[in-house]
């Protein structure tokens, strides 16, 4: 089952359970996924499905620190949750030991000596990691062991 199928069956039982915030979640998903689709003229696979999801989880996390700054808590409790759907259709994230690891093994690879090959060393990583986890966390490793 593709995870655009996925998507659809998961929408279908949130409907029948009333569970409006997995239900408006998954539209949101979906949404994006069309609005792909009709931009591009292509029929989207799961690798650029997770592109998305990615992307939404990203933004989910910076609408947190806003919503924090607000004193919005109502809002705050439920963008976690969105997260959590979010978090469910992508890859099991990886932690921050395995992350060390595979910056410390991409470094090895392009024999990146300074901080000025971190773009380098990014860009062979971010592959090894799609979906997996945030670019930030990455960039904060490759950062850390380069200097």
């Amino acid at each position: 089952m593709s995870l655009k199928e996925k998507l659809l069956e998961d929408l279908k039982a949130s409907m029948k359970n009333k569970d409006s915030v997995r239900k408006n979640t998954i539209t949101m998903i979906r949404a994006a996924i069309k609005q792909k689709e009709v931009d591009q003229r292509i029929e989207v696979e799961d690798d650029d499905i997770l592109d998305i999801i990615s992307k939404q989880l990203k933004e989910k996390k910076n609408a947190i620190e806003d919503f924090k700054k607000g004193n919005r808590q109502d809002l705050v409790e439920l963008t976690e949750k969105e997260m959590e759907i979010l978090l469910e259709y992508l890859p099991k994230q990886l932690t921050d030991e395995e992350i060390e690891e595979l910056v410390k093994e991409t470094i090895d690879e392009v024999n990146a000596k300074s901080m000025k090959d971190i773009g380098l060393v990014m860009k062979s990583v971010m592959p090894k990691v799609k979906g997996r986890a945030d670019g930030n966390r990455v960039n904060a490793f490759v950062r850390k062991l380069l200097q």
